[in-house]
């Protein structure tokens, strides 16, 4: 395997490998059948792992870890410097075993949806799930934690999985903690994007499945059902 060949994805394989497999096996998977996607909460500060195999549709909850340092406010990111977490569907598009912030793993910001709702200049980017438990609009972890999440990771690249989804809701989205966030003035503006990111929360909870959306005109979301 490629990563192997750098010193910090071999510390974590031979450090979490053996506790690793165990957690797998007792939901009675594999590394070698993996498929993996990532749900990030950001006020609550938690990372949910889901696994399935490659030959399944449904995703079934594998861990969960604590996102150890917070950055910016509820809202999705909105131009380079403003210190934001972005929120939004997105994937793995970079795999970095020489990470300054130890392992990371980026995601694919801007999308489409972020592009059309921000008439910035520069919407900024650099966007990772990554360890030393610093950040600056990123989803940090313990070093521990990432060598954990990134070795999954590679291990769902390496079964195929080219597209490793990464979903970032602003809270976890149920319908009161909805209402009781947009009751807030501040959060007002956000009104029809987050109701659009409910659609998504609520059909992935509903059908633990992988999402299909594009945005609309707005830069909202639209999902499709499957």
């Amino acid at each position: 395997m490629e990563q192997l060949r750098f010193n910090r994805v071999k510390t974590a394989h031979n450090e979490i490998s053996q506790s690793l497999n165990l957690s797998l096996d007792s939901m009675g998977y594999t590394l070698d059948q993996i498929n993996l996607l990532i749900i990030a909460f950001k006020e609550e500060g938690i990372l949910n792992c889901y696994i399935k195999r490659k030959s399944e549709e449904k995703y079934k909850l594998f861990k969960s870890y604590a996102i150890c340092q917070k950055s910016g406010v509820l809202g999705p990111k909105m131009k380079m410097g403003d210190g934001q977490v972005p929120e939004g569907f997105y994937f793995i598009s970079v795999f970095n075993p020489t990470s300054t912030f130890y392992l990371s793993l980026g995601i694919n910001y801007p999308n489409t949806a972020d592009r059309i709702r921000s008439n910035a200049p520069n919407l900024g980017g650099d966007i990772f799930i990554h360890g030393d438990c610093v950040t600056i609009g990123c989803l940090p972890l313990t070093n521990e934690k990432i060598k954990e999440i990134y070795w999954l990771a590679v291990n769902a690249k390496n079964n195929g999985q080219s597209k490793i989804p990464v979903y970032i809701f602003p809270f976890e989205m149920t319908t009161l903690k909805l209402t009781a966030y947009l009751s807030i003035k501040e959060n007002l503006e956000w009104g029809s994007f987050w109701q659009s990111m409910k659609l998504g929360y609520d059909l992935f909870h509903q059908t633990k499945k992988s999402l299909l959306y594009e945005s609309n005109v707005a830069g909202d979301y639209i999902f499709k059902k499957q």
